[in-house]
């Protein structure tokens, strides 16, 4: 047998077939009509291991949230959202009057492209005076530079923060409470919005541990909503049902600022 020969038995021998791996999950569409009237239909990406792949409560109850306080928390202010996903709050902000929106997510091929699919597909309901959304990937905890280089010149820093069930990620408490400092203005008007569902309720006790981490970071936590939603979003997951269908609000401001 030739050396040609062997060559081609062994790369038939360790090819995987064209069947092996399973076909990629299609994009999925889910429509949300906001407050004010809109309605979006968001695409959200087939599956991904950093969970993009769903509308979370936190996202719907926040985006419902920032229009009840959109004089205070949104109209003519600095946006920043992370871990986005599909960007519901981020592009309801442009809608109601945002300066500058700017949405986030972990620096993945399909979570950045999705999220620069939803923000052109809502074009068509964004006031043409708003300024355009802007899409970047970002990594928690690493350096703020780029984030900050979209605010107009002489800013250093958002008015708002929107941070959507974010915090079952408990390894990565200390990098959100990091990009957090970096990222919001020090000023007494300045939130941080982060709002979750414990959907592991036997974890709860680690999903607010990160508000003691903010504590220690300078910041004054106050909780700002509770809602019980109708149903749960995974059906058969274990735990408490109640705390799995509860989207807790809170408010994070500095607590340092001479005012």
């Amino acid at each position: 047998m030739s050396s040609d020969d062997e060559a081609l038995i062994d790369g038939a021998i360790f090819q995987e077939p064209s069947d092996y791996y399973p076909p990629p999950k299609p994009a999925t569409f889910e429509s949300r009509t906001l407050q004010s009237g809109e309605t979006l239909r968001l695409r959200l990406v087939g599956h991904n291991p950093l969970w993009g792949h769903h509308l979370w409560n936190g996202a719907q109850v926040v985006t419902d949230y920032l229009y009840g306080h959109k004089e205070s928390l949104v109209r003519g202010r600095n946006i920043l959202e992370l871990g986005a996903g599909a960007g519901l709050p981020s592009i309801a902000a442009a809608i109601w009057g945002a300066k500058n929106v700017v949405m986030t997510d972990y620096p993945d091929e399909d979570l950045v492209v999705n999220m620069m699919i939803n923000v052109d597909a809502a074009t068509d309901v964004v006031p043409s005076s708003s300024s355009i959304i802007a899409v970047q990937g970002h990594v928690w905890g690493a350096d703020a530079e780029p984030l900050l280089a979209n605010l107009p010149s002489g800013r250093r820093g958002f008015d708002t923060l929107v941070l959507a069930d974010l915090l079952f990620n408990h390894s990565q408490h200390a990098a959100l409470v990091s990009t957090i400092q970096a990222t919001l203005s020090r000023s007494p008007n300045a939130k941080a919005l982060v709002f979750f569902t414990p959907y592991t309720p036997w974890k709860f006790d680690k999903d607010m541990a990160f508000f003691d981490l903010a504590r220690q970071g300078g910041f004054e936590v106050n909780r700002v909503v509770k809602r019980v939603m109708d149903k749960v979003m995974f059906k058969d997951d274990r735990g408490d049902e109640l705390l799995r269908r509860t989207v807790f609000g809170y408010e994070l401001s500095w607590n340092d600022l001479d005012v």
